[in-house]
């Protein structure tokens, strides 16, 4: 059963770029709406199990604060779609696994081991290579500038993460959700003035996929996922995380026909399996160090929800 709802929350977030661009409204735009449009569902939610909601004024701050960071990382990641593609754009998104390991090394002194610099270096590779090295039959708009916004995208996911996990030590899932997706609402708002396509009012063909996007990315999945990925062993939790970029990837190519050039789909091959790597040697010291263990599973479910 946990198997099969963590396959369901990764299915629902599989989606997120695609209802993006279904949705063809500015980056902004789209990030708003999925925090607005997910608020009413979270508060009533929340009003259900406020009594499991113990945490501190600071955690509640945090969370919130989280949420501005991640409005920063779904702007970029937005624009990414619109310049690359739904399904290259999650691929590079997901680069967020090195910057997190970055941080640890900085932050929390954890030993960065020879294989893990080595496939830090390969991620990296992979990267230049899905931008298309500048040939003619790269995919995208702006394949370059794209992959560019999504390393971004994932520098800011990165930022997010380290905050959200200091907001989220305790047992309640959607009181941090719900601190953080108001953030969300408020860091779209504050960053309308750097994009001047933003609506209030996008049109009605772009609603429904803003709905979807809210209720199936900001809600159904970081729920299905919170519940189910905290549960199994955290090498199966890797495994499943990585998945998402993959299904995304097929995605993009039955709905939008997104076909890579053959130097991007190398790219991108490569970008999944560094993480596939970085994510599972994380999963294996976490699982020899009990302590660090249950720290490690609560940011590979965090990492997932956002997408």
């Amino acid at each position: 059963m946990l198997h099969l709802l963590a396959l369901l929350g990764i299915l629902s977030i599989s989606f997120s770029a695609v209802f993006v661009r279904l949705a063809s409204v500015s980056p902004v735009t789209a990030t708003f709406f999925r925090a607005a449009y997910a608020l009413p569902i979270l508060i009533l939610c929340w009003i259900v199990q406020r009594a499991n909601d113990r945490r501190t004024r600071r955690e509640r701050w945090l969370a919130f604060a989280s949420g501005i960071v991640l409005a920063i990382d779904l702007d970029l990641w937005h624009e990414s779609i619109v310049l690359v593609g739904a399904g290259l754009s999650t691929v590079i998104a997901n680069t967020q696994v090195i910057f997190v390991a970055a941080a640890a090394r900085v932050l929390y002194r954890e030993r960065l081991t020879p294989i893990r610099w080595t496939m830090i270096l390969v991620v990296l590779a992979g990267v230049a290579l899905a931008s298309g090295l500048g040939r003619p039959d790269a995919y995208g708009s702006a394949p370059a500038t794209g992959v560019v916004l999504g390393v971004l995208a994932g520098i800011s996911y990165s930022t997010f993460l380290l905050i959200f996990r200091e907001a989220n030590k305790t047992s309640s899932r959607v009181g941090p959700l719900l601190d953080s997706t108001i953030g969300t609402a408020v860091g779209a708002l504050a960053s309308t003035v750097l994009d001047p396509q933003f609506t209030f009012l996008p049109p009605l063909s772009a609603q429904p996929w803003l709905v979807l996007l809210a209720v199936g990315s900001q809600v159904v999945g970081w729920l299905l996922i919170g519940a189910a990925l905290p549960r199994l062993p955290a090498v199966e939790t890797s495994v499943l995380l990585v998945g998402q970029p993959v299904i995304t990837v097929i995605w993009g190519v039955l709905i939008f026909g997104e076909h890579l050039s053959p130097l991007q789909w190398a790219g991108a091959a490569i970008v999944l399996a560094g993480v596939a790597a970085l994510s599972l040697a994380r999963s294996a010291g976490a699982a020899r160090e009990d302590a660090e263990g249950p720290e490690y599973r609560r940011d590979a479910t965090v990492s997932a929800i956002d997408r």
